[in-house]
């Protein structure tokens, strides 16, 4: 049977972000996760979609409570959205291992759980080499990772070791604008070698025994790696 791809029907991806938005993601959208989003379009302008968007943003916080999810690393902040999303979604006794997050503070600790994190400010794979060498035991429930495109791979190998067996690790951009499926002279330069690390990460990922995968098209593409052994 050939494949068959469906042509009626289907929404302009704008129109469709923008229904999601306005009629599921945004009415249950926390106040100072708004406010945060706001102040961040406001001091930033267009480099504001650099964020996670809300429903990403949902998501994640969904699958946090759903694998009741109490110790957990984020590697790579713009101005913190999907960091308060995590702390937000995480137990009381629950932990945030952070690299960096500056406007996101105040919306933090106005929603009341910065006491959730633990703020380390360092280069990311050095503080994973850190944790790695103060403890080397698997610690982590779920990680989510959105620095530098080109070290996605160096940091997956690190954290393998610091998430639990059955533990998910995120990665943001897995899509990176869709260049992931255009031909390279049509790419803007600067977007080139991204999307050639994030394409060999893609590969390399969907054939590693070790983990369960999911890749999912939201916001600029995530995909989700279930540490099996």
């Amino acid at each position: 049977m050939e494949n068959w791809i469906p042509t009626k029907g289907i929404l302009k991806t704008e129109a469709l972000k923008k229904y999601i938005f306005e009629t599921t993601a945004c009415p249950r959208e926390h106040g100072e996760l708004k406010k945060l989003r706001e102040a961040t379009v406001h001091k930033y302008g267009k480099l504001s979609e650099m964020e996670v968007p809300v429903d990403e943003g949902q998501f994640l916080s969904m699958l946090i409570k759903m694998m009741n999810a109490k110790n957990t690393l984020e590697l790579g902040v713009f101005t913190g959205y999907s960091l308060l999303t995590t702390a937000l979604a995480l137990p009381e006794d629950g932990y945030i291992d952070k690299e960096a997050y500056e406007l996101g503070l105040e919306f933090i600790k106005n929603a009341g759980v910065d006491h959730k994190i633990n703020f380390i400010q360092s280069d990311g794979l050095q503080a994973l080499d850190k944790m790695l060498s103060e403890n080397p035991k698997p610690e982590f429930d779920f990680a989510f990772v959105d620095a530098n495109k080109t070290k996605y791979a160096d940091a997956y190998e690190r954290l393998m070791k610091l998430v639990k067996v059955g533990g998910i690790i995120a990665f943001d951009n897995t899509l990176w604008l869709g260049y992931v499926t255009e031909e390279e002279e049509c790419v803007p330069e600067h977007f080139r070698v991204c999307r050639k690390t994030l394409m060999e990460l893609n590969k390399q990922l969907a054939s590693d025994p070790r983990i369960e995968l999911s890749q999912v098209s939201i916001g600029d593409g995530v995909t989700l790696c279930r540490r099996l052994v």
